[in-house]
């Protein structure tokens, strides 16, 4: 169970994106300094007790219109080996002390747990309070579409998004993760999903799909 604590971080989460989402091949935003506000978010345990896991909601409010990001992010006590490419910065949290702060698609602990998530071996909890399941995010996978052994071996960014290439038993599947939301988007024919909401700055709580399962 990941324990919340309340406390600071310097730099914030937001300062932090606001310089890293324009880096993005996704970013959809006109602005080079996005004005981010929270939308929402939700987080997963890792078993390990090791690694933050939140999957966070941002909008930028900078545009005529409103455009809401999905960021998942890990905190790690040290850097992950191998995964530069993902770090999104460092921050003095003030309880843990430096935390390395990735984007989870890098990271092979998110990745593992999200997978988990899909077929029902993992529970969404909230975002901001400790051991306390999440009930408004709704994973769905068809049934034997992705069985325990499934694990993510590449990533790749672009501009529709980012796509995680899945071995599953001999199949190979892409989960996609949905970076710009989009309310009430329908994918027919996918094989999985998992739908959220999140909150824009007029107090509209808009739904849709933050990760797709498809065929690879």
């Amino acid at each position: 169970m990941a324990v919340i604590h309340r406390t600071t971080m310097k730099p914030g989460k937001r300062e932090l994106l606001t310089g890293w989402l324009p880096t993005r091949p996704w970013y959809a935003g006109a602005s080079a300094a996005p004005e981010l506000v929270a939308a929402g978010g939700f987080r997963l345990d890792d078993p390990e007790g090791e690694v933050g896991i939140e999957f966070m909601l941002v909008t930028d409010v900078c545009d005529a219109e409103p455009v809401t990001y999905l960021v998942p992010l890990t905190y790690r006590g040290a850097p992950l080996e191998g995964a530069g490419e993902g770090l999104v910065g460092t921050s003095e949290h003030g309880v843990l002390g430096t935390r390395w702060i990735y984007d989870g698609a890098h990271d092979p602990v998110l990745t593992e747990r999200l997978l988990a998530l899909l077929r029902g071996a993992a529970e969404p909890q909230q975002q901001s309070v400790s051991d306390a399941p999440d009930p408004t995010v709704v994973p769905e996978t068809a049934e034997d579409a992705l069985p325990a052994g499934a694990a993510v071996v590449a990533v790749e960014d672009g501009p529709e998004g980012t796509r995680l290439a899945v071995e599953a038993g001999g199949r190979r599947l892409a989960l996609e993760l949905v970076r710009v939301l989009e309310a009430g988007r329908t994918d027919p024919g996918v094989l999985g999903r998992v739908t959220a909401g999140w909150e824009l700055p007029d107090g509209t709580r808009p739904r849709g799909p933050l990760a797709v399962l498809r065929e690879g």
